[in-house]
């Protein structure tokens, strides 16, 4: 639905990866209070000292719900195009993009993304959200949501997608992993609108390496 996808890797992380609360799996058919991580997401400059652990992936630092797993997506020439958070109630995925000085890009994407998910068959509606619009879309038994913080010079994108049945919950952990997150932007001069960079921490790249070529 958002361009072809590329090599896929998957990384286990252990629980000490992050401190991020997560529901209990075993109780899925009811909403369960998710431990709330520090209000962000957060700019680089003004990252917070509160002893969240949080995976370095460049552009983002993000929160990792205990005993997800990554699943890393990389075009064929190389380049990581994605890391996704694979819990049991759904697979997370949070990504910056360089955005104008005067913030509101999310609102033009929102509306963007509405008109293809719906030109793709989606059933969309559109939610009042902590940081503005959300955006939830049912397609082929999937249910998604989507969340856009504009920063300075950035905007932030985190988006859900799992079985329905665990859709309150799923929505609950994105926005906490949302909340948590830090975005590296740099200085460099960027176009709106162009993905920041995503680099993986050496021990996981060089894992998944190995595992490509065995």
């Amino acid at each position: 639905m958002f361009g072809k996808r590329g090599k896929r890797g998957r990384h286990h992380v252990n629980k000490d990866s992050g401190r991020l609360g997560v529901p209990n799996y075993d109780e899925a058919e009811e909403p369960v209070e998710v431990e709330a991580a520090t209000s962000g997401p957060f700019d680089e400059a003004d990252e917070p000292a509160d002893g969240l652990s949080r995976l370095d992936l460049g552009s983002v630092r993000v929160p990792v719900p205990e005993g997800a797993q990554l699943q890393v997506e990389v075009d064929p020439s190389g380049p990581v195009r994605a890391v996704h958070l694979v819990t049991p109630i759904g697979q997370i995925t949070v990504s910056a993009y360089a955005a104008p000085r005067t913030g509101g890009l999310w609102p033009e994407i929102s509306e963007e993304l509405v008109t293809q998910l719906r030109g793709d068959g989606a059933r969309v509606i559109k939610e009042a959200g902590e940081w503005g619009t959300e955006l939830a879309a049912t397609a082929n038994n999937v249910v998604l949501r989507f969340i856009g913080v504009d920063g300075p010079r950035w905007m932030l994108r985190g988006v859900v997608a799992g079985p329905g049945e665990h859709n309150v919950m799923a929505s609950e952990l994105l926005r906490n992993v949302v909340r948590g997150t830090v975005v590296v932007r740099g200085v460099a001069p960027q176009p709106v609108r162009t993905p920041l960079p995503v680099e993986l921490p050496p021990a996981i790249a060089q894992h998944i390496q190995a595992q490509q070529q065995g």
